[in-house]
């Protein structure tokens, strides 16, 4: 199975690409997409959407997993901001016919490195071993999409957790 974790950010949007065959996963590709903030809104959403849509063309995933959204944001802007990069990347999906699978921020910490709430530095490393890479996937946001995608990952393999899907 190949799975596309996403990481959704205005000025960064993360992606981390993993094929999974029984217990092993391997890294396809990761980075980031990255909008200007100088530009307009709409422009910053077409470029994450375009980016997006090459990405999985190029790339033929199964699925993809994001990140749920939360609701306590000290700044309200941040979380409509989030809203609009969370709508282009599931119009992506969409429009690719991925299904859609999300996990919260504290699933995917605790299924990475067994602790909810682990820094962004014990995800890296965990990713890196769980990965067998040589050395941590950066930038954070990529780390982060992986991340998603290897939760997905041990989710499939361990069926009793339940996703949410859309």
């Amino acid at each position: 199975m190949r799975i596309c974790g996403v990481d959704p950010g205005l000025g960064s949007t993360g992606y981390g690409i993993i094929d999974v065959a029984g217990s092993r996963l391997t890294l396809v590709t990761t980075g980031v997409i990255r909008s200007a903030a100088a530009e307009a809104l709409p422009d910053r959403l077409q470029t994450i959407h375009t980016g997006l849509c090459a990405l999985i063309r190029e790339t033929q995933p199964e699925l993809m997993v994001l990140e749920e959204l939360y609701s306590h944001y000290d700044h309200p802007t941040t979380a409509i901001h989030m809203g609009h990069v969370r709508g282009v990347i599931l119009l992506a999906a969409g429009e690719n016919q991925l299904a859609v699978v999300h996990y919260s921020a504290t699933h995917v910490k605790k299924a990475v490195t067994g602790h909810g709430h682990a820094t962004k530095t014990q995800v890296q490393q965990m990713v890196q071993v769980l990965l067998n890479v040589p050395a941590p996937p950066g930038p954070a946001d990529a780390t982060d999409a992986l991340a998603l995608a290897i939760t997905h990952a041990h989710t499939v393999r361990a069926p009793s957790v339940t996703a949410v899907s859309s």
